[in-house]
C-alpha cells in the first residue's frame, strides 16, 4: 500500500521523465519509497535512460543506488569531490579513506600500521600483526 506521499512522488518522477530535456537532474527521487517500489522503479531508471539515452544528473547518499544506476559516480563530500569514475573504479580502487569506507557493503576494515623496509624487504607491522611485501612491492619501497 502506497502513502500520499509515495503517490505524489511517483507522480513527480514520471513528470520529469516525461518531459523532454537534454539534462534530467534527480535529487534523492527514491528516498521516501518503500523497498520494494525502490528496486523496481531503480530498474525502470536504468531501462530508460538506456532507451532514451538521456543524461541524467541522479543524487542519492544510497551507495547501491548509484552503484546500480550509473555509468559514472561522483563521490562528494561536505563539498569536496572525494573521486570520480565508473562504479567498478570506485569499488576496486578507492582513491580516499572516505571512498574506501563509503562505498561497498560491507564497509573495507582499515588498519593502523607501520611500513618498514629491511634487508628482508619491506614489511607492514602494528598491533597483532606483522606482514611481509615482498615481490615487486619491496623494490619500490624508498626508506
Amino acid at each position: 500500500m502506497w502513502t500520499a506521499g509515495q503517490s505524489w512522488q511517483r507522480v513527480a518522477i514520471g513528470r520529469a521523465i516525461a518531459h523532454a530535456a537534454d539534462v534530467l537532474l534527480l535529487d534523492e527521487p527514491l528516498t521516501n519509497l518503500d523497498a520494494r517500489i525502490r528496486l523496481d522503479l531503480r530498474t525502470e531508471f536504468r531501462r530508460l535512460h538506456r532507451a532514451l539515452e538521456q543524461t541524467i544528473l541522479y543524487v542519492t547518499h544510497d551507495q547501491v543506488e548509484a552503484l546500480s544506476l550509473s555509468d559514472r559516480i561522483a563521490l562528494i563530500d561536505g563539498g569536496r569531490l572525494h573521486q570520480a569514475g565508473a562504479p567498478r573504479s570506485l569499488y576496486e580502487r578507492p582513491a580516499s579513506q572516505f571512498a574506501a569506507s563509503f562505498v561497498g557493503t560491507p564497509p573495507m576494515n582499515f588498519l593502523t600500521g607501520r611500513l618498514t623496509c629491511g634487508n628482508s624487504g619491506a614489511m607492514v607491522s602494528g598491533h597483532g600483526f606483522s606482514i611481509p611485501l615482498g615481490g615487486s612491492f619491496s623494490s619500490t619501497v624508498r626508506t
